[in-house]
């Protein structure tokens, strides 16, 4: 996997797992699927845990891209 497509990656991923943790969006989305019973606290730490892996990949591919551009 190229260092951009690694970037771009981790950069879709930061933003899914944002916008799915710090907004009702999932809560929205389970109740109209009637899922609403699996919204647990189990989601809580499967998205933070998503979120700083994303995180922590966008600043692995940057760190190579700018390591890279020397």
């Amino acid at each position: 996997m190229t260092d951009r497509t690694l970037l771009r990656t981790g950069l879709c991923g930061t933003v899914i797992a944002a916008i799915c943790c710090f907004t009702p969006f999932l809560g929205v989305l389970f109740g109209v699927l009637g899922l609403s019973a699996l919204m647990g606290a189990w989601l809580d730490f499967v998205l933070l845990t998503a979120l700083v892996f994303f995180v922590a990949l966008t600043g692995f591919a940057a760190f190579r891209l700018k390591k890279q551009s020397r």
